[in-house]
């Protein structure tokens, strides 16, 4: 008698097949469910991509040998849905599906090693302002990589907080020297006189930094490449409302402002719910929801 795990992706397979899907998402959130994969003969069918957390302790030389296709997912705790949107995001930025696909996806509980779910999603078409998910305009972004960089650590900040206690803050990345023209300092910069390669994202230090600063009052600068220029800054540019915006308060409406006069990319970490959304040229392109679990609100 075949295993639950197998039965569910033979039968995810199947559904890809009669959908006319592009491919099917595996989502595998351990190093135990993940070998078993590789040694299932599963993994020799090259329409599964599998999503596993960028913490797991599987070298992506073993994942080359056994010719499989992976996406690396932020390894903190997501909703299902908001699990789905992130991997489409990544993707659609490693050239593995395109905006338009359709894709079956395969998961269960975050953490857990068991598979209970199959979805279908047709990007083109699963959208609405309820559920937002357009990266077209994103992906021909200079600042993508910085984008996807500072929505880990945004994710972060909306599931853990800092120190148990609720965060929100604004994070606004590109069309650097506009964004400055529009914004002024509220608080001191506490990344002024570093230098440029003391001030990149993907530096732990920096990511510890960004999350320490975060509590300020005003959005942190990030350039295209991902150095960051200031922290505390207040956002002048007259701030959106529309529809979409509805119920998002004065933090949402003035990141969506400044996407609207810039070429910048904004995204938010809500204080209330740890929701992170992001804004491209006036509007939501996503939402991602962290299950917050650890920290007092």
């Amino acid at each position: 008698m075949k295993d639950q795990k197998t039965v569910i992706i033979e039968s995810a397979l199947d559904i890809s097949e009669k959908t006319g899907s592009n491919c099917v998402y595996l989502f595998l959130n351990t190093s135990r469910v993940c070998r078993w994969f590789l040694k299932s003969g599963l993994h020799t069918n090259d329409h599964i991509i599998i999503v596993i957390p960028d913490t797991l302790n599987i070298k992506d030389a073993e994942l080359k040998k056994a010719g499989v296709s992976a996406i690396r997912s932020w390894s903190g705790n997501q909703t299902r849905f908001s699990q789905i949107k992130y991997a489409f995001f990544h993707g659609v930025m490693q050239g593995l599906i395109k905006p338009d696909s359709r894709v079956v996806c395969v998961l269960g509980p975050w953490g857990k090693g068991h598979l209970d779910t199959i979805t279908v999603h047709d990007l083109a078409l699963s959208w609405s302002e309820e559920f937002p998910f357009d990266p077209r305009l994103l992906i021909s972004k200079k600042a993508l990589n910085a984008v996807m960089a500072v929505v880990d650590i945004a994710l972060d900040i909306g599931a853990l907080g800092r120190e148990g206690k609720s965060i929100g803050t604004t994070f606004i990345i590109g069309d650097t020297e506009e964004v400055l023209t529009l914004s002024h300092q509220a608080v001191f910069n506490p990344f002024k006189g570093y230098p440029k390669k003391e001030r990149i994202i993907t530096r732990s230090e920096v990511v510890e930094s960004i999350k320490e600063f975060a509590h300020l009052d005003g959005a942190i600068i990030i350039t295209d490449n991902g150095t960051i220029e200031a922290a505390g800054r207040h956002l002048d540019a007259a701030g959106v409302v529309t529809r979409q915006l509805r119920g998002l308060g004065s933090r949402h409406r003035a990141a969506a402002g400044m996407t609207r006069k810039t070429e910048a990319v904004a995204v938010v970490v809500s204080e209330s719910t740890g929701r992170v959304t992001i804004f491209d040229n006036g509007r939501i392109i996503s939402s991602l929801e962290p299950v917050i679990s650890r920290r007092i609100v």
